[in-house]
């Protein structure tokens, strides 16, 4: 007769962690991609709405570069992989600080999966782009005295 004692539980400890350990570094990544969607979104806001109070467009880029910048770390997003756009309903080349204007920001940036080495340039093939995009609308008494 075959002696059996103690094969269930080693059994169930090796299909556990064939499970588990997977089923973790899901949960791990997900919530990575959703925290760097939230910075994203974040960003994205801040930097439309302190570009639509600046009182000069160099004013309004400095402050939506450092709210990028601020709120992409809030979230442990390198802000130097985000890529940020100012766009204007008036369209290319024309003045975006102007009454009644509607200014749309987004922000693209990368989220890298967790645990992964930065060996032979896999990090760049193993990140989740994310993007975001906010829309606000300068004030009627923008600029006025």
């Amino acid at each position: 007769m075959n002696d059996d004692r103690g094969s269930a539980s080693l059994e169930f400890i090796t299909a556990g962690l064939v499970l588990l350990v997977p089923l973790v570094y899901l949960v791990i990544a997900l919530a990575q991609i959703q925290g760097g969607s939230l910075a994203v979104t974040g960003a994205a806001r801040q930097a439309a709405r302190v570009f639509v109070l600046a009182d000069s467009p160099a004013d309004a880029h400095e402050r939506v570069e450092a709210a990028v910048r601020v709120s992409l770390a809030d979230f442990g997003v390198a802000a130097d992989d985000a890529h940020v756009t100012v766009t204007c309903s008036a369209g290319a080349g024309a003045e975006c600080l102007s009454r009644g204007e509607v200014v749309t920001v987004t922000v693209n940036a990368t989220v890298p999966l967790p645990l992964v080495p930065d060996v032979l340039d896999v990090q760049s093939a193993a990140s989740v782009p994310v993007q975001a995009r906010a829309v606000q609308k300068v004030s009627r008494f923008w600029g006025a005295p």
